[in-house]
């Protein structure tokens, strides 16, 4: 990959070479008013390199977004801290972008607006907000469709618009939570082909929740699987698959060892997540 972000140059936006470093230390979250109150993480720690694109895998209740939401400044922790390149985390912050898998556009706005939303709120001018939108439009595929609104768009074209309208402030981290989880099998095969092109392009770090275990192989470094609630991180899985990637690698013996692995240790995860609904 490139040294530096691809981006237009009358932007005149750099970030360093080096962020997007992410740091979970002994991070536990209760929901509750004291320290009775469910806990949906408990005492998890998790380092995450710059540039990596790591996958939270687990069964349902897991605290895989709660933990995105942490990195995210949307939840603080009860106890232990977050930092993303050496700043605790307090609060949302544009250095770190988010994709829902509600797409979350405007419906006012163009696809082009939509995009130039962000830069116009950091104090970009017009005309630079969009010259941003403009560059994203092009990495995404849509130049044609900047004046279309968001019900003209299919899903999947929905979705790449929240992708750019997260890249458009140039963030260190891209957080994005079963973003794909609505679409259809071949769209959803699509775009993950789609997202690990920009990615590639943009060389910022990525966390991704996903329930699907093929989604998260085919599209990560390192596969983080986590318990039955409360959360803890209970493997560190990495990817040895080179890049790039195409669907036939579904079919490679590693990709099924990694594949045969983090299912056995979902499916007794969720065996213990029925076990204790049911006693």
């Amino acid at each position: 990959m490139n040294s530096t972000l691809a981006q237009p140059a009358e932007t005149g936006i750099r970030r360093p070479a080096q962020t997007g470093h992410i740091i979970l230390d002994r991070v536990t979250v209760r929901f509750g008013e004291d320290v009775r109150g469910r806990r949906a993480i408990f005492d998890t720690s998790l380092e995450i390199r710059p540039r990596e694109f790591v996958c939270l895998l687990g069964p349902s209740g897991c605290g895989k977004s709660t933990l995105l939401n942490c990195i995210a400044g949307y939840i603080r922790p009860s106890s232990g801290e977050v930092r993303v390149d050496g700043h605790i985390v307090e609060r949302p912050g544009p250095e770190r972008g988010m994709v829902f898998q509600q797409y979350s556009l405007f419906p006012w706005k163009s696809i082009r607006d939509n995009i130039a939303f962000g830069p116009l709120r950091a104090g970009k001018s017009r005309a630079e907000a969009l010259a941003i939108a403009d560059h994203f439009l092009t990495m995404i595929g849509l130049s044609g469709f900047s004046k279309r609104y968001p019900a003209e768009l299919s899903g999947g074209m929905q979705q790449r618009v929240g992708i750019a309208r997260a890249l458009a402030n140039y963030p260190s981290v891209l957080l994005m939570d079963e973003p794909f989880g609505a679409l259809d099998a071949q769209t959803r095969a699509m775009m993950q082909e789609s997202l690990l092109r920009i990615w590639g392009e943009v060389e910022t770090t990525v966390v991704f929740v996903t329930h699907d275990v093929d989604e998260a192989i085919f599209l990560a470094d390192r596969i983080v699987v986590m318990s039955a609630g409360p959360g803890r991180i209970i493997a560190d899985q990495d990817v040895p698959l080179l890049r790039p990637r195409s669907p036939d690698i579904l079919t490679d013996d590693t990709f099924i060892r990694i594949k045969k692995s983090c299912l056995a240790r979902i499916r007794a995860e969720s065996l213990k997540a029925f076990q204790q609904q049911n006693r």
